[in-house]
């Protein structure tokens, strides 16, 4: 069904149900579970007019595969986005030598600012707060502070300021509070300035190596350097948001009889009353992920500057969505570009008018916790993913895989990764979690080799390596 093109591609070409081809980034030596890539071509059978590609972090998910895009011109599907809506990165720095701080005293303050794993709540808000944030993102904290206490603790407007410069689309994307379910909104008053679970981590890093140093002093990073990096979404309001619309989009395709490749994989005309709400209150979720996470990074910034000074700069060198879905002109035509578990990499000619006009946006890629993280930059040859890189490292086997499965205080299914495996995979990281009983589904070997991932990023073209960093500290759900 595949067949590769060079190093880095391999190809599905269309046949009696693939209306598209559709685009792989893998080498050789990494692999794509055979379910990733049955998801892969049932997305390939939805618009003729269709962009479809998968890059090298693709897994299994719900109804589409996570490290995916689909570009169309005329649908929207819940599931090429998915539950957690902006599930993203952001990536600040900080004026100290590693060498120089004692990171576990550094997490453990951090984590006494931020609670770690799911349910936890933090800085509880009114409902027309929330409302707010949904509405206008990041920059409504800019005048919600003076009613809501709670926000005070995560604000410095000079920070904050700052910030919106360094945040994709400015934290702030066309959403409308009216479309997002009250459950939603219900779930989100006080969950501001909260991590999660699963995936969602802090971590300190150490800058380990400068691939690209003209980028790298531009962006204010330098060898040896203490850097934080956030991965969080829009916690519970986003999965609301994601499951009200996934049953919605369901239901129309039954009603329209719009054909379904499979149970979970629904979708909505982009210009009908359905997909216009969808796509309001995605924005919103969106926005209400941005401004989660820079509350973390406003918390993370006061637990740094209550240790080494009050007048440490801490700038943010930028933030990125991933799961989402946004109206972008490529290849002369205007498109829903989903990115599920996938990323923005837009050179700079994509961003005149912005503090990265001069060098392309920064692309952040986390490795697993326990391995290298990367900083990239968009390029012009990216066009050929629409712009997009992968998320992450990808998983190569699942959570229960991972852990085994118990009950009743026996063992059903052996995990894949022992104890003492993991311990050995975690040696030198300070780790901090919530929940240990879980937390081997989050091991490094659960993961693909973050290296060779990002060598298909760079190798095909579509980002430059500017540096690579290294976890001193990593902080889970």
């Amino acid at each position: 069904m595949l067949h590769r093109i060079d190093p880095y591609r391999l190809r599905l070409e269309t046949d009696s149900r693939r209306v598209v081809p559709a685009t792989v980034f893998l080498p050789p030596t990494l692999i794509a579970e055979d379910s990733a890539i049955r998801q892969l071509s049932d997305v390939a059978t939805l618009d003729p007019d269709s962009i479809v590609l998968a890059t090298p972090d693709i897994h299994c998910g719900y109804g589409v595969p996570i490290g995916s895009v689909f570009a169309s011109p005329h649908y929207v599907s819940p599931a090429a986005v998915g539950y957690d809506i902006n599930c993203g990165m952001r990536l600040f720095t900080t004026p100290l030598r590693a060498r120089d701080v004692d990171v576990a005293r550094l997490a453990d303050a951090i984590r006494r600012e931020i609670p770690l794993g799911e349910g936890k709540s933090n800085l509880s808000v009114s409902a027309g707060a929330v409302e707010r944030v949904l509405q206008e993102g990041v920059p409504a904290l800019l005048s919600l502070v003076d009613g809501e206490a709670s926000l005070r603790k995560g604000y410095e407007r000079s920070d904050l300021e700052r910030d919106l410069l360094h945040i994709e689309s400015g934290g702030a994307l066309p959403g409308r509070h009216a479309a997002v379910p009250s459950r939603a909104i219900d779930r989100g008053r006080d969950q501001l300035g909260t991590l999660g679970g699963g995936n969602h981590f802090i971590e300190l890093q150490r800058v380990d190596h400068v691939a690209d140093p003209g980028i790298a002093a531009a962006w204010g990073l330098f060898e040896g350097q203490l850097v934080v990096m956030i991965h969080s979404g829009s916690r519970g309001l986003g999965h609301e948001v994601g499951g009200v619309f996934m049953r919605e989009a369901a239901e129309l395709c039954r009603r329209e009889r719009l054909p379904m490749p499979n149970q979970e994989l629904a979708y909505m005309p982009a210009g009908s009353e359905q997909g216009k709400r969808y796509i309001d209150a995605m924005h919103a979720a969106a926005n209400y992920a941005f401004a989660n996470r820079q509350l973390m990074a406003q918390l993370a910034r006061r637990s740094i500057r209550q240790l080494f000074g009050a007048g440490l700069e801490l700038p943010t060198v930028y933030d990125v969505a991933h799961n989402i879905t946004k109206q972008e002109r490529h290849q002369r035509k205007d498109l829903w570009v989903h990115r599920k578990g996938a990323t923005r990499a837009f050179p700079g000619k994509l961003l005149a008018g912005t503090p990265f006009e001069a060098t392309g946006q920064p692309v952040l890629i986390p490795g697993s916790m326990g391995t290298s993280s990367y900083l990239l930059v968009g390029v012009e040859t990216g066009f050929e993913s629409l712009y997009s890189v992968n998320h992450g490292a990808g998983r190569r086997m699942s959570r229960t895989a991972a852990s085994g499965v118990g009950r009743r205080g026996k063992t059903v299914m052996a995990a894949a990764i022992s104890d003492l495996e993991f311990r050995q995979s975690m040696q030198g990281v300070y780790l901090l979690c919530e929940d240990r009983r879980s937390i081997k589904e989050e091991a490094p070997a659960a993961y693909k080799d973050i290296d060779q991932v990002v060598e298909t990023v760079a190798g095909a073209g579509l980002a430059r390596i500017v540096a690579r960093m290294k976890p001193l500290a990593v902080l889970k759900g």
